[in-house]
């Protein structure tokens, strides 16, 4: 019985599905990816937003929050696990301290 247990414990850590490539990476790449091929086509409608890149396809999805975004772009593309997610017109993806960063400008 206890080996079971064991199993099933040892399955569930195995099938997080974590980065492969450094965060910064991801950060730069995402970001290349946000100002190349996204921007241009949210950023007027979409403010506050969140966008979720997958880095190693370009592909991307829109949400209202982080998981959201997220939980979408895993729709179209189960195996991503590079993921920059990014807040449309903003220049950070939260707040940090007592006001948002936008009002800040």
């Amino acid at each position: 019985m206890r080996d079971a247990k064991m199993t099933a414990s040892t399955q569930k850590t195995d099938d997080r599905r974590l980065p492969t490539r450094p965060k910064e990476e991801i950060a730069r790449v995402g970001l290349e990816i946000y100002e190349r091929d996204v921007r241009q086509q949210v950023e007027e409608d979409n403010v506050g937003r969140v966008v979720a890149i997958d880095v190693d396809s370009g592909s991307w999805a829109m949400g209202e929050e982080v998981l959201d975004a997220v939980t979408s772009l895993r729709a179209q593309r189960p195996d991503a696990v590079n993921i920059l997610s990014e807040r449309v017109g903003f220049p950070a993806l939260d707040t940090f301290g007592a006001w948002p960063v936008r009002g800040a400008e």
